[in-house]
Parts: C-alpha cells; sequence; structure tokens
C-alpha cells in the first residue's frame, strides 16, 4: 500500500467517525454548536493542542 493511499484510508476514516455524530444526533449537534460559540478562544484553542497532541503520540506509537 502506497503512501497516499494509507493517507486516503485514514483521512476517509475520519471523515466517516466525524460524520456519524452529525447523522446519529442531529438537535445534539446543533446544541453542541451553541454551547462552542460561547466557549472562549482561549479555551477551544487549549482542547485542540491537547486532542492534536495525543492524536500525534497515538500515531507515534501506531508506527513503532
Amino acid at each position: 500500500m502506497s503512501a497516499l493511499n494509507f493517507f486516503l484510508c485514514v483521512l476517509g476514516l475520519v471523515m466517516v467517525v466525524e460524520g456519524v455524530p452529525y447523522f446519529a444526533f442531529p438537535e445534539r449537534m446543533k446544541s453542541m454548536m451553541r454551547k462552542i460559540l460561547e466557549t472562549p478562544d482561549s479555551t477551544l484553542r487549549g482542547i485542540g493542542i491537547v486532542i492534536m497532541s495525543i492524536g500525534l503520540c497515538l500515531i507515534y506509537i501506531g508506527k513503532t
């Protein structure tokens, strides 16, 4: 499997996982979006860096 094929498979899987809540719980997702709009930028940035760090750790573990 080439690197591009692997990347496309991973990207596709991320899109499927990200789309499930919108499909399964549309009203709940709208409610969550309202809460996100009220959350300060600094809090969202903090959450984002933590999630990215965990993702990078998982990638590192998966590659070793």
